[in-house]
């Protein structure tokens, strides 16, 4: 396995993190466990999950993700070597069964904090990421922006000073954001600078094959000032293993979940079939040169895998092992130039 450290930092984390938004929903406690022994014993120590876990979310099932984590981890007592992170949920999705209002006020970062340490059975939580923006943005597949959230207020020094004092406390260590634009990672920096507040040190946004917008103003910030990318969706929730290409499959998370839609139109099926005989082509599968291409980007922390099966969990943490030539990395380029993410 291979470290390195989460951006100013003395945290080191595995290249591959544990992603867990199974649990609870498509993987059993027990299962759930089997998993988290097994990425531990291939030299994992970095986990992430959400409060609104597991995927896709449900009153009856909130929060079964982080529990399963806590009681693995009570079990074990491998709390101390693991890298622990953990998400609030944002605003504007209709989900009210998990905090009403949804927001980023100091009592609701608290609530959620709180959960969330009790559900994980742990005193702290390494990394608290905020989930979404609170301001309504492009995101989630969305192309182009409609309109600016005129009803949004300004937040980014408030919801700082809400983490400084969980810091302070010891209730997390250090704090993140995901689904994040340019826009949101420089103003929590630029505040953070000019307030002597908590600097956010990871983005977790979708990056894959099918997914390179992060390319685009994101990384210059992420390399220039030295924010860690978590890239989750590396496999394009399974579409990047080749097996829908002959339709969607029916105990999938894409074929339980038909609201996620994001990997599933004309573009991302014909980019995937010439991504799958590239691979071939070059004595790979799909799923080692998917994950080989986000692992080999420079600006790029730590890649985040989920899996419903033991087996899917074994290839995944292998094709961390695959080095893509730089002929392979040409082709990769000529195949996006063709399909320029299909995926947003």
């Amino acid at each position: 396995m291979i470290y390195t450290k989460l951006p100013n930092t003395n945290l080191k984390v595995s290249k591959i993190c544990l992603g867990t938004m199974t649990f609870g929903e498509q993987n059993t406690e027990n299962e759930a466990h089997n998993q988290l022994d097994y990425a531990v014993e291939r030299g994992v120590n970095f986990i992430d999950t959400a409060e609104m876990y597991p995927i896709a979310s449900r009153k009856q099932t909130l929060g079964a993700t982080e529990k399963y984590i806590g009681s693995w981890l009570k079990k074990t007592n491998h709390r101390e070597n693991i890298v622990l992170a953990t998400k609030i949920a944002g605003p504007n999705r209709g989900m009210d069964y998990i905090r009403n209002p949804l927001d980023f006020s100091k009592k609701s970062i608290q609530q959620a904090v709180d959960k969330s340490l009790k559900n994980l059975q742990t005193d702290y939580i390494d990394l608290y990421q905020m989930h979404w923006p609170e301001r309504v943005m492009n995101m989630f597949g969305q192309r182009g922006l409609a309109k600016i959230d005129e009803a949004w207020r300004y937040s980014f020094l408030e919801t700082l000073s809400v983490f400084d004092g969980l810091i302070k406390e010891g209730k997390i260590k250090h704090i993140g954001v995901s689904n994040e634009n340019p826009y949101g990672v420089m103003k929590y920096i630029s505040e953070s600078e000019k307030h002597n507040l908590p600097r956010i040190v990871t983005i977790q946004n979708p990056y894959s094959l099918l997914n390179r917008l992060y390319e685009v103003g994101l990384s210059e910030i992420g390399i220039r000032e030295n924010v860690g990318l978590l890239a989750y969706s590396p496999l394009a929730f399974s579409f990047l293993t080749g097996k829908h290409l002959k339709g969607i499959q029916p105990n999938s998370r894409l074929g339980l979940f038909s609201n996620f839609t994001r990997y599933t139109n004309d573009n991302c099926y014909k980019a995937t079939q010439f991504y799958k005989a590239l691979a071939e082509r070059n004595g790979l599968t799909l799923t080692q040169m998917a994950l080989a291409f986000v692992n080999q980007q420079q600006f790029v922390t730590s890649t985040l895998i989920g899996a419903t099966t033991m087996e899917q969990l074994k290839e995944n943490i292998d094709s961390f092992q695959v080095e893509l030539s730089d002929v392979v990395l040409q082709e990769i380029n000529k195949i996006q130039e063709i399909y320029p993410n299909p995926a947003p």
